[in-house]
């Protein structure tokens, strides 16, 4: 073989060698680079959902307040009540975010928060319309009861917490 073949050969090969150690980069970056913004949007996804929820507790804790009063004035209670009302729909839309990211996991997880948290709405529904029709006879169960579903839902909440964290640090 003369050394100009020799040379055109080796410089096919070459390129050829190059040209798939590329390919194989490319697509580890591309994978890479999918992996982080999957991870980002499950992130984002995961704090608002968080920080839906955190202001959704602030105005239950304000209806609940309202309706542990010895005199509950029910215009606050109603006031209350609707702006607790409003930041559930945005707990319910953030939720969905996070379904639809998942994994499946922490969708189930979060799925037991809106179980856990449904629980105690019925539950000040119920105290908010006893305290409409002046009905104090089951006060201080549904009280207790409220405090029994808070410690349940604050559970389900640290869980989501932890699930979408473990999620977060795997993918990393």
């Amino acid at each position: 073989m003369d050394s100009g073949l020799a040379a055109l050969l080796g410089a096919a090969v070459g390129s050829a060698a190059t040209l798939a150690a590329a390919i194989v980069n490319g697509r580890a970056q591309a994978r890479s680079q999918h992996a982080q913004w999957s991870r980002q949007h499950r992130r984002d996804a995961y704090a608002r959902y968080l920080g839906a929820l955190h202001d959704r507790d602030i105005a239950r804790d304000a209806v609940l307040d309202a309706l542990r009063a010895d005199r509950p004035d029910l215009s606050d209670i109603d006031e209350k009540t609707g702006r607790f009302i409003t930041l559930a729909r945005e707990v319910h839309r953030a939720c969905e975010i996070v379904i639809l990211e998942g994994p499946a996991r922490v969708a189930d997880v979060a799925e037991r928060v809106t179980v856990a948290s449904s629980d105690l709405s019925h539950v000040m529904r119920r105290m908010a319309e006893n305290a409409h029709a002046g009905d104090t006879t089951r006060k201080t169960e549904d009280i207790a009861l409220a405090a029994e579903r808070e410690r349940t839902l604050y559970e389900a909440v640290k869980d989501f917490r932890l699930a979408a964290r473990d999620t977060i640090r795997k993918a990393d």
